[in-house]
C-alpha cells in the first residue's frame, strides 16, 4: 500500500493566549496580547490579530480545515529579544522557547517547535541550545537575519563571533531558521507603508545569505541545514550581482568562498512564501526544486491565507505552478514533505523515523 503524502507547513506561527503570557512581560511592555485577542502589543507598538487561527485550537481547526497535516511554529519576532537588559531578555525569550516546547509536548502529531537564542550574548545562547535539546527536546534553532550586540551595534546572524552557536548546531544536527524582523530600529528610514515587511525583510534575508555563504558555513558546518523565511527573495535575484562583485574586487573577498559554490546547496533551503510563480520560477531554477519547502507564513497576512480579494489559499503557489509547468507533482509532494523533513532532519533516519511516528501514531 503507497504511503499517503504528507501536507507539512515548514513556516507558521502561534501567539499565546492573553492568559498563557506571565504578567511581568506586560509590566515591562515586552510583549503581550489584550483580553479580547484583538491585538498584539509592545510598549508603543500593537498589530492587529487578523486570524483567530493565531491561537491553538482554533489553528487546529484551520488546520483540518485545509488538510494540513503538521505544522513547523517559528518563534514570534517580537520576542528576538533586542534592546531589552539582560535578565528581561532571558525571562522573555525562556517563556517563549517552554511555550514552544510545551505546545510541541502536547500536539506531537501537528507540531514541531522551534527555540529561540539571544546571539549577542554567544554563552548563554549556548546554554539556552542546550537546554532546549537536552532538556525540551527541541531540534529547531529559530535565528533572527540581524542582532543588536552588547555595545548597541547592529550585526548580521553569521558574524564569525557566533561560530560557537553554529558548532552546537551542527553538533546536535539541527534545522536552523532565519527570519528577518527589527528593520526600522537600524535602517535610518521612516516606517511607512509597510516598507520594513515589504522591501527591506528580504533585503535583511539577502544580507544573511550573503555572509552565510561567504564564510562557508554550509560546508563547515554539515549537520546543520539552514532555511532562509519568504524564499530568501532578494537573494535569488542578487545573485549574479554578487558573483560578478566576487570576481570582480576579489582583493574585498581574502579567505572568503565563492558564492557559487553555495547555489543549491544541500544543506540551504527556502520557503516558498513568495507571492508569485515569477519568484518561485527564480527561486526553483537558481536552488532547484529539492532545496524548497513549503511556508505558509499563516496566519499573517502576508502569508498564503485564504483570501477573496487575491482569489488565494493555502498551497495555491504550487497548484499555479504545476499548471504552469515550473514544476510537477512529484516536486509538489516533496516540497510538501520530502523536503521539510529533510530540513528538520538531515540524513539521520532515526530521527525521521522519530518524526514520522509522532505524525502518524
Amino acid at each position: 500500500m503507497e504511503k499517503r503524502k504528507l501536507r507539512i507547513n515548514g513556516h507558521s506561527h502561534l501567539l499565546p493566549y492573553p492568559e498563557e503570557i506571565p504578567q511581568f512581560m506586560k509590566d515591562k511592555g515586552i510583549f503581550w496580547v489584550d483580553k479580547d485577542r484583538k491585538y498584539m502589543l509592545q510598549k508603543d507598538w500593537n498589530r492587529p490579530i487578523t486570524d483567530s487561527s493565531f491561537f491553538l485550537n482554533e489553528k487546529l481547526e484551520w488546520m483540518e480545515r485545509n488538510k494540513i497535516d503538521h505544522a513547523v511554529v517559528l518563534n514570534l519576532s517580537q520576542l528576538y529579544g533586542n534592546g531589552l537588559r539582560v535578565e528581561e531578555m532571558k525571562q522573555a525569550l525562556r517563556f517563549q522557547n517552554d511555550f514552544n516546547a510545551k505546545i510541541q509536548h502536547e500536539n506531537p502529531s501537528k507540531f514541531t517547535t522551534g527555540f529561540v537564542v539571544h546571539p549577542g550574548f554567544v554563552r548563554g545562547a549556548c546554554w539556552e541550545i542546550e537546554r532546549c535539546v537536552e532538556e525540551l527536546g527541541m531540534r529547531l534553532l529559530c535565528l533572527p537575519t540581524h542582532y543588536m550586540d552588547t555595545i548597541g551595534t547592529w550585526r548580521c546572524i553569521f558574524d564569525e563571533e557566533n561560530e560557537p552557536i553554529f558548532e552546537l548546531a551542527n553538533k546536535y544536527n539541527l534545522a536552523v531558521e532565519i527570519h528577518p524582523y527589527d528593520g526600522e530600529k537600524f535602517i535610518k528610514l521612516e516606517n511607512t507603508s509597510w516598507r520594513f515587511h515589504l522591501i527591506w525583510m528580504l533585503a535583511q534575508c539577502a544580507d544573511a545569505y550573503h555572509f552565510l555563504t561567504l564564510n562557508g558555513y554550509q560546508d563547515k558546518y554539515p549537520n546543520m541545514r539552514t532555511c532562509f523565511a519568504h524564499g530568501g527573495q532578494l537573494a535569488q535575484i542578487n545573485l549574479g550581482r554578487r558573483i560578478q562583485g566576487f570576481d570582480g574586487r576579489p582583493d574585498l573577498f581574502e579567505g572568503k568562498s565563492h558564492p557559487r559554490k553555495a547555489v543549491a546547496h544541500p544543506n540551504i533551503f527556502f520557503d516558498t512564501l513568495v507571492h508569485d510563480t515569477g519568484g518561485l520560477h527564480l527561486l526553483i531554477k537558481n536552488q532547484t526544486s529539492k532545496q524548497v519547502l513549503m511556508g505558509l507564513d499563516d496566519p499573517y497576512p502576508l502569508g498564503e491565507m485564504e483570501s477573496v480579494k487575491q482569489s488565494s489559499y493555502p498551497g495555491k503557489i504550487l497548484d499555479l505552478a504545476i499548471e504552469r509547468d515550473i514544476i510537477n507533482e512529484d516536486e509538489r509532494d516533496a516540497i510538501w514533505e520530502d523536503n521539510v523533513i529533510r530540513w528538520l532532519c538531515g540524513n539521520d533516519q532515526a530521527e525521521k523515523d522519530k518524526i514520522y511516528k509522532r505524525i502518524l501514531g
